[in-house]
């Protein structure tokens, strides 16, 4: 291997070009080729990195002798075929989206990667590396004592606009609970500690969407709901998603609650949709509140400037970045968000879908067989 750590992308749209943009931060690390068939997403890959080559087809990009590693970042239903791809021709190590499939019935061809593959994947969960839910993770343990509740919040803008609309309908990205819940799903299970047995939902398409029609159809995608989770080891998880709730302070709100006290961290959504005349966006923060002696006491978490700028995720991209970069160049052994881990939080959001369409709490077992 080089001294510079060369990517090969597959899918370069709007979460790619965050990934580009992030790299380019990185020591010692480029973007040396992507495949991306829409033109436009392509040409802006190219204005980020001028030197990377665009390559016409999948079989292209992974014949390039220089490659180190992989990210993929194409639409969701791809996913799994892609890795399906890497499995027959390249064994290189993966990044690769969130969530790691989109459809029940791919779980045996998922279990075969899994048993097969030789080189290492790591799911990418972004929400894991924010910096307030970082530091978090960090205290939660020693200032609840156990964690006994755990909830999360999003109050969120709508579905961004994506090449071909493809996020627009459940079929293509899995559904809104497992397109945009499945980072919360995994952070519940690395939280917790445990694994989930049931899941009870709520949910509907109440405000986003209804008038948009794509070749005739309307999308089903939902845009609101909650979804409660028990866990193995008697805890207990919830998650309010609300995707039309976008003047709030804050985007994200996760709360951890256990004998000896609370722990909150409290996220802004991007920069670039803060208005303006509002001053500077919220700072993220971190409040933690013990029960003896009382006394809550607030942190700022602030972000560095230049990771803001490179995406929308709060800096952690480039985080997640760091650590991924560790495991292709051999100084961690394992990657931190493994392939089971990407597996069971799609099953949650499948299990938060289910419950939904069918009015019934879902058990677990229902999915894993």
């Amino acid at each position: 291997m080089s001294n510079t750590t060369n990517y090969g992308i597959i899918g370069c749209g709007m979460m790619g070009h965050e990934h580009m943009r992030n790299i380019a931060l990185l020591d010692n690390a480029r973007v040396a080729a992507v495949f991306e068939p829409d033109a436009g997403m392509a040409a802006i890959a190219q204005s980020i990195a001028p030197d990377v080559q665009l390559m016409d087809s999948i079989d292209a990009l992974l014949a390039l002798p220089d490659l180190d590693c992989i990210l993929i970042a194409s639409p969701n239903f791809r996913h799994i075929e892609q890795l399906e791809m890497l499995a027959a021709q390249r064994h290189l190590p993966v990044l690769v989206e969130k969530p790691l499939f989109t459809d029940i019935e791919q779980l045996g061809r998922l279990k075969t990667f899994i048993d097969t593959y030789p080189s290492p994947v790591w799911v990418a969960m972004e929400y894991r590396y924010m910096p307030p839910i970082a530091a978090l993770l960090n205290c939660v343990d020693d200032v609840t004592g156990g964690i006994k509740m755990l909830t999360i919040r999003e109050h969120r803008f709508p579905f961004l606009e994506k090449v071909g609309d493809w996020n627009r309908f459940d079929r293509y990205s899995g559904g809104t609970f497992v397109e945009k819940c499945c980072h919360f799903f995994d952070l519940m299970r690395l939280v917790l500690k445990s694994e989930p047995v049931r899941v009870m939902a709520s949910g509907g398409q109440d405000a986003n969407h209804i008038e948009e029609r794509y070749n005739g159809e309307q999308p089903d995608i939902l845009d609101n709901g909650y979804v409660i989770v028990d866990f193995a080891n008697g805890s207990r998880a919830m998650l309010e998603l609300c995707m039309f709730a976008e003047g709030a302070q804050y985007q994200e709100e996760v709360s951890a609650v256990g004998p000896m006290g609370k722990v909150e961290a409290f996220v802004p959504g991007p920069g670039r949709f803060w208005p303006e005349h509002l001053g500077d966006a919220p700072l993220p923060q971190l409040i933690v509140s013990p029960r003896k002696p009382k006394g809550p006491v607030k942190r700022d978490i602030p972000v560095d400037p230049a990771l803001l700028e490179a995406g929308d995720h709060n800096g952690s991209t480039y985080y997640q970045h760091q650590k991924f970069l560790e495991l292709v160049r051999g100084q961690r052994n394992a990657p931190e968000v493994s392939l089971i881990d990407g597996k069971m939080a799609v099953l949650l959001g499948m299990a938060a879908q289910i419950s939904i369409r069918e009015h019934r709490t879902v058990h677990m077992n229902e999915l894993l067989g």
